[in-house]
Formats: C-alpha cells, structure tokens, sequence
C-alpha cells in the first residue's frame, strides 16, 4: 500500500469522524480516534503543544488521527503541517444545521449535564452555545480552506453525512478500494429530530402518546 506521512482529519465532530476512523482501519491504516491506551489525543497534542514537543508525540505509532479538535487547539492543523510533512489533510464535514442539532443532540445525551454546567460556567460545550459552535465553525472552515486552497494533493473536503466515501477518499490516499461499504457510524437523522424537538413544544401531549406507543412497541418486540 502506498502511504503517506500521517492522515489528519482536521474538522469538527459530528462529523463522520467516527465512519473515517473505520474507514481508515478497513484501509489498512492504524486508526485512532478520540482516546486510545494513551489517553485522549486532544489532551495528549495540548500537552505536547503546551511543553514544546512534537504534538503526535506518545503516539506517533498511529497513521490517522481523528476527533482530536478542541477550540483551543483546532488550529494546529498549520503545526501538523510543519512537523510532518507529506501528510494527507481531510476536512470532514456537513451541512452546517444538521450539525448543530447532532452536537446539541450528542451533548444533552451526557447523565450529569447539569452539574457539568454549573462545575463550567463559561463552557461553550456544555451549555450548548450553538452561537459559538457557529463561529468556531464558520471561522475554522474559512481558514482551513484558505491555507489549503493550492495544495488539491494534499487536501480533502468530504461530507460523510452527505453518503460521499470511498469514491473520494481512496483515490485521494492512493490505495485500492475495498471490496466492501463505507462505513456508517453513529448514523442519525436531523429531520427527525427537529419533528421531535417540534412536537415536544407545540403538542406536547400528542409527543407524550408517541413516546409511550415507542415504549410499548420496544418492550413487546424485545422481552
């Protein structure tokens, strides 16, 4: 297999990252994605910012790195860049609402969101300040875009939300296509969330017959 350097996703989550990290094992890559052995990645490329190390180091053994991104460090793409080169750099990506209710979506899933927000007050992350995911996103993707936008060989926009896959990605890392489906993790569907959101406020009593004829179904179909 013909390689490269390292591969980098370097957008947001909720994004497919969870589907490239598979997508990358499939390909024969060492894959990691948000923690592994050595602890959290994002905490692990801080750290190695913060004292001046390479950020990869401690796990530089892996090819592909994914769900990494923290607002404090999403702009380390340029240092990838610089210590590793030759590298491949994957923007993943989707349409920008459906991303703000999956992130919405993922974030209230947390059992002590409450007391996550009162411990971080000022966290845009916990408190759901899609105002600020916004601006993170717009601002991440422009510049992104702009310090990539004469590197086509060393550069890739992919929306797996979207259904786009091996199509893209294998003829751009250079490797064969498999013989099997690109991977789709975490699948959801935002229109159904956003009828669910719906309901909840305006027919809140409609929602409530809905939720348990679900709870019915579920339990008979799985006792």
């Amino acid at each position: 297999m013909k390689t490269k350097n390292k591969i980098f996703c370097i957008g947001l989550n909720k994004t497919g990252t969870s589907s490239l990290h598979e997508a990358f094992k499939i390909l024969g890559f060492r894959s990691v994605h948000y923690d592994c052995n050595e602890g959290k990645i994002k905490d692990i490329i801080s750290d190695n910012h913060k004292n001046k190390n390479n950020l990869l180091s401690g796990i530089e053994h892996y090819n592909a790195y994914s769900d990494w991104n923290h607002p404090s460090i999403n702009h380390l793409y340029k240092e990838f860049d610089k210590q590793y080169p030759n590298s491949k750099f994957i923007l993943n990506t989707r349409n920008l609402e459906d991303w703000l209710i999956s992130r919405e979506k993922h974030v209230k899933k947390k059992p002590n969101l409450k007391e996550l927000q009162k411990k971080y007050p000022s966290s845009a992350w916990f408190n759901i300040d899609k105002k600020a995911w916004k601006k993170e996103w717009i601002e991440l993707h422009k510049e992104i875009k702009d310090y990539f936008k004469d590197r086509p060989n060393d550069f890739l926009i992919i929306d797996v939300p979207k259904g786009e896959g091996w199509e893209k990605l294998c003829p751009f890392l250079e490797v064969p296509f498999p013989d099997q489906p690109f991977p789709h993790c975490n699948k959801s569907n935002p229109k159904f969330y956003k009828l669910k959101k719906f309901l909840k406020k305006y027919a809140p009593k409609l929602y409530n017959k809905l939720k348990k004829f679900k709870k019915k179904i579920f339990n008979k179909n799985y006792k």
